[in-house]
């Protein structure tokens, strides 16, 4: 039930309800109700004051009532600050509020806050050990009341010409993607200038570490000048371990920084808007460039793109700096980047390969060779665009030129043993070349062993040719003619003659062998088939 507004009640300005007989209204502001007292002090009349002020003469009257019994209308007293008026107007009012079903449990809440107990357990343990049986959030809301949260401040990071630059990608839906011939999802990279707001956007299709590192170089290429610390996400490209403090970095992305002479200082885990810049222009980029836009393949949409950054958004009047980014940055931010170095960042990632009994690492579906005293051991893999270069350690061990397919083999034969390696380098044409060296029977019986199936038949020759080795030239010579007129001429039947020592017995002479019998018909066919004569008719 309402009762009747004391002297010292709030005087109202508009009417909200009807109470009983009395109108309710909302408190008048302080640069009004001194404005009040100064137009009654100055003898203007309720009904003056009422259609000046747009309020109505009950609610003057009201207020020329409390003002009397302060003494605020006395001619020479002074006009009262926000405190006195504050004071004699008493606590305004609250609106409605109906009680919480907490109400009867705010000891047991009050004493679960106090031990430390979050409100999802302490709802739990409310509905188990108490017997509640509200929700969730009316115990977040009684909680809120006992315990308001702090609010929430952030400060602004403002930072000179050329001293930050924060990267990030963005999901921009799918891009027909014309090296693979199909539709694929697609990122945007956008690099923003911190100073200017200036940036640099280019459409990808993954986040990989070869990708993330050229993006890096033709970004700063666009530049023409590197910023002095970057920021970015915390993604695997840059960094390799996240951690609050110290995060390990990627090892390519480091000592592209080096190469380079930035600083990287990646975010702290879920905390997008500590590089609030960069975020704001890949969602820019998205609403802009994106929205609503149809293009033939990711290449095309890349070039749209270096158009709209140069007469778009760059253009634009930025809505912090209020300035346009590419004037900021052709006027202030260029001239303040570090300089380019003489050679690109040409390493695409590390990684590490185990080497493999065959002397070789996989990578990428590629397979590169290594020294064999390595094998079983894991290596430290630098791929640059085009060269591959296997370390132990900080010990370079080899180099390669990268592959251009996969499936290609890069084997130098130094990688092998000793033996391994000659059997390498006989290859068919090589043995021939040396059968020949050593005479023309060994010639005559490689050949004849490499006519068919040369490559099963090949360690049998290159074992044939190591006999030279052993007995010499003549021997052999001697030995593989001996083979060719006996028909042995293989490896078993060679080695076979000479530890018989039967290359050193002269070859039988050969005998004059009879001209082959030509066979003939003992009868001739008429005896078997006689010749009929036909009578004349």
């Amino acid at each position: 039930m309402c009762t009747r507004a004391s002297d010292k009640a709030s005087l109202w300005l508009h009417s909200s309800s009807i109470c009983m007989e009395e109108e309710t209204m909302e408190r008048l502001h302080m640069n009004y109700l001194r404005d009040l007292i100064y137009r009654l002090r100055q003898g203007e009349s309720e009904r003056r004051v009422a259609k000046d002020l747009r309020i109505s003469r009950t609610t003057v009257r009201r207020y020329r009532e409390l003002a009397q019994q302060q003494g605020f209308l006395l001619p020479n007293s002074l006009l009262p600050d926000d405190a006195v008026l504050s004071e004699a107007l008493g606590p305004g009012p609250q609106p409605p509020r109906t009680p919480s079903t907490l109400e009867p449990y705010a000891e047991v809440v009050q004493a679960l806050l106090a031990q430390g107990v979050e409100m999802t357990a302490m709802w739990q343990r409310l509905r188990q050990d108490h017997g509640y049986t509200g929700s969730y959030s009316s115990v977040r809301r009684f909680v809120h009341r006992l315990q308001p949260p702090e609010p929430r401040v952030v400060v602004r990071v403002h930072t000179a010409p050329g001293e930050e630059a924060q990267v990030d990608f963005g999901p921009i839906g799918m891009l027909y993607d014309a090296r693979r011939k199909r539709l694929r999802p697609a990122f945007v990279f956008v690099a923003t200038l911190c100073y200017s707001r200036h940036q640099y956007t280019e459409i990808v299709f993954d986040q990989k570490t070869p990708t993330w590192i050229a993006l890096h170089r033709r970004a700063f290429e666009n530049w023409g000048g590197v910023p002095r610390r970057l920021v970015p996400d915390n993604l695997k490209a840059a960094v390799k371990e996240i951690l609050v403090h110290d995060p390990v970095l990627a090892e390519a992305y480091r000592r592209m920084a080096q190469h380079y002479g930035f600083v990287i200082r990646p975010t702290r885990p879920a905390t997008p808007e500590h590089k609030g810049k960069v975020e704001s222009g890949v969602h820019y980029f998205q609403r802009n460039f994106m929205a609503g836009q149809d293009f033939a393949d990711a290449d095309v949409a890349n070039q749209r793109a270096l158009v709209w950054v140069r007469e778009v958004a760059g253009t634009r009047i930025h809505g912090t700096t209020h300035q346009a980014p590419l004037k900021l940055f052709n006027d202030h931010e260029q001239a303040a980047l570090l300089p380019l170095p003489a050679e690109p960042f040409m390493l695409c990632e590390i990684k590490q390969a185990k080497v493999h009994p065959d002397c070789h690492i996989s990578l990428d579906g590629s397979y590169y060779s290594a020294h064999y005293r390595f094998v079983g051991r894991v290596l430290d893999v630098h791929v640059g665009e085009r060269v591959v270069q296997l370390f132990d350690g900080q010990t370079l061990v080899a180099t390669h030129e990268r592959a251009e397919h996969p499936g290609q083999w890069l084997t130098r034969d130094e990688h092998y043993p000793a033996e391994k390696v000659a059997y390498l380098q006989k290859t068919p044409e090589r043995c021939r070349q040396i059968a020949a060296d050593i005479g023309p029977m060994t010639r005559q019986v490689i050949d004849s062993l490499l006519a068919d199936r040369p490559l099963d038949r090949l360690r049998s020759v290159q074992g044939i040719l190591r006999l030279e080795e052993k007995v010499g030239r003549e021997r052999l010579e001697a030995a593989c003619a001996r083979a060719l007129h006996f028909g042995t001429a293989h490896l078993r039947g060679i080695k076979g003659i000479l530890n018989a020592a039967l290359d050193r017995e002269p070859l039988p002479q050969e005998t004059c062998t009879p001209k082959p019998h030509l066979y003939q018909f003992a009868r001739q066919a008429g005896e078997f088939f006689p010749r009929q004569e036909v009578e004349a008719c």
